[in-house]
């Protein structure tokens, strides 16, 4: 009998923790935990990075090099290889791919069972891949090598940066000017570090969420994480999710003002009508709400007060004239 590739990831998983109702926690709980994140041992899961990545034409791989270098380890098993370099090994020939380099860490922790020396693996075309460990070589994207791989070789980056390190992993791969795909935190849409970067278009949200990882353990985790790219979207399913209505026909419970006279609204309703900046929430945004006339007034987060009391954190749109 033949097993799939969702049962093989299933006998790693220990248990599967409660839902958030059974843990008396909201979307909104979860969201402002998620900017706290520290633990970097998370391993995504295959089945998300599948579902991400078939969602993209297979042009936009073709004689590509893609670089994977936040510990995407790869092992003759399937377990202690990283989601991101299995995909691609499993898909070289499919998508046409030039060449694949991945990298494992050389961190205190031995993560996917890999041993504590740093090494970069490649595939080059129809050849086997192989791995070399250069001395003294950490595997962290900022070493040195991994920075010359990443400015001299790499086309396309995809993977998934540790949350810790999120705000330096984000400005090297911006320095750097390559196309990317990469999860992170769903929390950086409203983060200072992160919204001028939406605001200047230089990247935008991919299609799915990520929910859901897997600990050293194989036990499931959550944390809210989100797919971002540079790589232009068409059409995007989530569009549909976007309620753009006059401002008077938004239900009164999902639009408010605060005491700065700026209109909040939620559950994705948008005032189509509305001529001055409104506040929006993290979800509008995932559902390609900039790529629909609307653009981002600043850089920064907004906090909105209502009756004196700091709410949760915002960002101010305005529709394009």
């Amino acid at each position: 009998m033949t097993t799939t590739n969702s049962e093989r990831e299933n006998q790693y998983i220990k248990k599967i923790p409660p839902t958030l109702e059974a843990r008396g926690l909201s979307t909104k709980d979860v969201l402002q935990k998620a900017r706290k994140v520290k633990n970097d041992e998370f391993y995504t899961r295959y089945e998300d990075v599948e579902k991400e990545l078939n969602m993209y034409p297979k042009s936009v791989w073709k004689n590509k090099v893609v670089f994977c270098n936040c510990d995407d380890a790869v092992n003759s098993g399937d377990k202690n290889t990283s989601a991101f370099a299995l995909y691609f090994l499993r898909n070289f020939q499919n998508l046409g791919l030039k060449k694949l380099i991945c990298t494992h860490y050389a961190g205190n922790v031995d993560l996917f069972n890999q041993g504590p020396r740093g090494y970069i693996f490649t595939k080059d075309g129809y050849r086997e891949g192989c791995k070399v460990f250069p001395p003294n070589y950490t595997g962290s994207f900022d070493d040195p090598l991994s920075l010359n791989i990443l400015n001299e070789e790499a086309d396309f980056v995809c993977t998934n940066p540790p949350f810790s390190r999120s705000v330096d992993f984000w400005k090297t791969m911006m320095e750097s000017g390559k196309k990317f795909l990469i999860i992170s935190n769903i929390a950086i849409v409203l983060t200072a570090s992160y919204v001028h970067y939406f605001k200047n278009k230089k990247v935008w949200a991919g299609y799915h969420d990520v929910d859901w990882f897997l600990t050293p353990n194989r036990e499931l985790t959550r944390a809210s994480g989100y797919w971002f790219t540079n790589i232009r979207i068409q059409n995007r399913p989530k569009y549909k999710q976007l309620k753009i209505l006059p401002v008077k026909e938004i239900p009164e419970k999902y639009k408010r003002y605060d005491d700065s006279k700026i209109l909040l609204v939620d559950n994705c309703y948008i005032p189509g009508d509305f001529k001055k900046p409104f506040a929006v929430s993290t979800r509008p945004i995932l559902n390609g709400l900039l790529e629909k006339g609307y653009i981002l007034i600043q850089d920064k987060e907004y906090y909105p007060y209502i009756d004196g009391k700091k709410r949760f954190a915002r960002v101010l749109v305005t529709k394009i004239e």
